[in-house]
């Protein structure tokens, strides 16, 4: 993991602003899928995505690539950070609550660490962050329940397939770095997204049925949301956030995503959640915490300089 900068009041306000767009996402596709189906939804988040991201990369002079090695790059990417993990959590997100897949969705950074050490040289497991993997694991189950593997319900399978989501999260970070770091993140986002409308087009055809865009002007605000700004725009804060505050500091977004989820989703959806799975939220951002290293920094005894 990479050394943190210091954070400065404007990565702290982009911050801010990140985790509150992305926390208001998980609301805004439970508005979208009151009249659309879970893998239509996918598809209009990767689809109007691309076309914003590709604006933004042509009106910034970068170039398309061209070669097939790099599309085929791009489409792996595709299928392992917005096909698979788009698709799970929403398909989750008509079984369980908003904030629940919130939850689940904020152990992506311990699945992230975990693979890195599996596949990077230079990301080996030291004990703090296997401790930070190990309270993220834990608290992933908390939030489940002990009975959830014995009854294979559609609510246990959805959250099953929420957790699953957050694994291809981990696993597309160490895709794009060993394969797409060389890329402007621009190009590698809208060409990966590209990808990903290519794959669900398809899908949703078979499973779903032609897409209609005869929709209730509340859908279009929702898809409007987590498609142009909780997708595209969201990326580019984040790589904004990155340039100012380095990767280590980003893992704060993380911690501020599920209580706004959360909040929204029992004030707005009427949506309760069980003791267990707000203590299982506590332990993952315990976890996400000794990966950050920030506050163990400070509860470390300082040495006094001697004369």
């Amino acid at each position: 993991m990479s050394e943190q900068k210091s954070i400065s009041t404007a990565a702290w306000g982009q911050i801010l602003l990140l985790g509150l767009i992305w926390g208001c996402s998980f609301l805004s596709i439970s508005i979208a899928l009151r009249e659309i189906g879970p893998f239509t939804a996918v598809l209009h988040r990767t689809f109007w995505a691309m076309l914003l991201l590709w604006a933004v990369a042509l009106a910034m002079g970068l170039k398309v690539p061209r070669d097939r090695a790099t599309w085929g790059r791009f489409l792996v990417m595709g299928v392992l950070n917005n096909v698979l993990p788009f698709c799970l959590l929403t398909w989750g997100q008509t079984h369980i609550e908003s904030g629940l897949v919130s939850i689940f969705n904020a152990s992506t950074a311990a699945f992230g660490v975990l693979i890195a050490a599996l596949v990077f040289a230079d990301e080996k497991l030291t004990v703090r962050k296997a401790a930070g993997v190990g309270f993220g694991i834990f608290g992933v189950a908390t939030a489940m329940g002990l009975g959830t593997l014995k009854e294979l319900d559609l609510r246990s399978l959805a959250q099953l397939a929420c957790i699953g989501a957050a694994f291809c999260y981990g696993c597309a970070g160490s895709w794009a770095r060993a394969r797409l770091s060389h890329l402007q993140p621009q190009v590698a986002a809208a060409g990966m997204l590209t990808m990903s409308t290519l794959v669900m087009i398809p899908l949703v055809w078979m499973i779903e049925g032609p897409v209609t865009l005869a929709l209730a002007p509340a859908t279009w605000l929702a898809i409007g949301y987590y498609s142009l700004i909780a997708t595209s725009g969201a990326f580019l804060l984040y790589y904004s956030i990155l340039a100012k505050a380095g990767s280590g500091n980003l893992m704060l977004v993380t911690l501020l995503v599920a209580p706004v989820a959360i909040l929204l989703g029992a004030v707005v959806l009427g949506e309760t959640l069980y003791p267990r799975q707000y203590a299982g939220f506590v332990i993952i951002a315990c976890g996400l915490a000794i990966l950050d290293g920030r506050i163990l920094r400070l509860l470390k005894p300082r040495r006094r300089d001697t004369v």
